[in-house]
């Protein structure tokens, strides 16, 4: 027989713990029942009636399946790539031909602990921002910008990003020591001699970007160089929206022991950022495989 008072604080402890963890209640209430069974010797039905349970949610058994292997295509995506939330891992998992809905993969998601952790960015200005017009096609703008980083003996390098606006395509991750702005224009050269050449150039004030070999090729190219508005790096956001990508999934997820591992795991990088990485703003397909449903398109058209 349960005495009132203890009747009372096992009623308060449950609904104590249902409050705490509403989204297991049944669970905390069949552990609660069969605690008051074990202790104190009475039925299952007189320790829900002092509990106040109904005896069906004590005596139901899921029938959802475990989705096993679901659950394990999920882990092994995540820990191959550590920095992709569940958007992402979904699109990945309907390219191995695991099909289910989002709201039954972010369940999975938060079951499995996957959650990736928001690093703290910096603080940036408010106000209104004009918008980025977007290019229509590729090779009509190029963005430029510079990434630093550290080997693990403290020396610094620094990486040359390129990115075409249009299709979001990492078109060069040049990495060194020293970038001058001769540096700048033979790589950009270089990249010509195999994309072909943009229609323009955007990027900050830096010394490297403003320099005499900078302006001098401009005027033997031809090709109009943009900059952006001091301390206003969202006029340049497609490259500024790629560093972060960068950095968030390869340079604080990696070590480099020397300049040549650094350039060896940036250039698989890169290719997997082009070839397979699903890209939300271009409706979850890598730049490679936009730019060839375009040209599809327009071949049709």
């Amino acid at each position: 027989m349960l005495h009132r008072r203890t009747r009372a604080n096992l009623t308060a402890g449950l609904r104590l713990r249902v409050d705490e963890d509403w989204g297991s209640q049944h669970g905390v209430k069949r552990e609660a029942v069969a605690y008051v069974v074990e202790i104190h010797g009475v039925s299952q039905h007189r320790a829900c009636k002092a509990l106040a349970v109904d005896r069906s949610s004590v005596r139901y058994r899921s029938v959802r399946p475990d989705d096993a292997k679901a659950r394990a295509a999920m882990k092994a995506v995540a820990a191959e790539r550590r920095r992709f939330g569940s958007r992402r891992i979904h699109v990945m998992l309907e390219r191995q031909g695991i099909t289910m809905n989002l709201k039954k993969l972010r369940r999975l998601y938060r079951e499995e602990k996957l959650q990736v952790r928001r690093r703290g960015g910096r603080k940036r200005a408010l106000g209104t921002r004009r918008p980025m017009l977007v290019p229509d096609a590729p090779n009509q703008r190029w963005s430029l910008d510079f990434v630093s980083d550290a080997l693990t003996d403290g020396r610094r390098f620094r990486v040359l990003a390129v990115v075409d606006d249009y299709s979001r395509e990492c078109l060069a991750l040049v990495a060194d020591t020293s970038l001058s702005g001769l540096r700048v224009v033979r790589e950009l050269d270089a990249l010509m001699l195999r994309r072909g050449q943009p229609a323009m150039v955007v990027s900050d004030n830096g010394t490297e970007l403003t320099s005499v070999a900078v302006l001098s090729w401009c005027q033997r190219t031809g090709i109009e160089w943009h900059y952006i508005a001091p301390g206003k790096p969202m006029q340049n956001g497609f490259v500024e929206s790629f560093n972060g990508r960068f950095r968030d999934e390869l340079l604080n997820e990696s070590l480099f022991s020397s300049l040549a591992d650094a350039r060896e795991q940036i250039r698989a990088w890169q290719h997997d950022y082009n070839h397979h990485r699903p890209h939300s703003g271009l409706g979850n397909i890598p730049p490679v495989e936009f730019v060839a449903k375009k040209g599809l398109a327009m071949c049709a058209a």
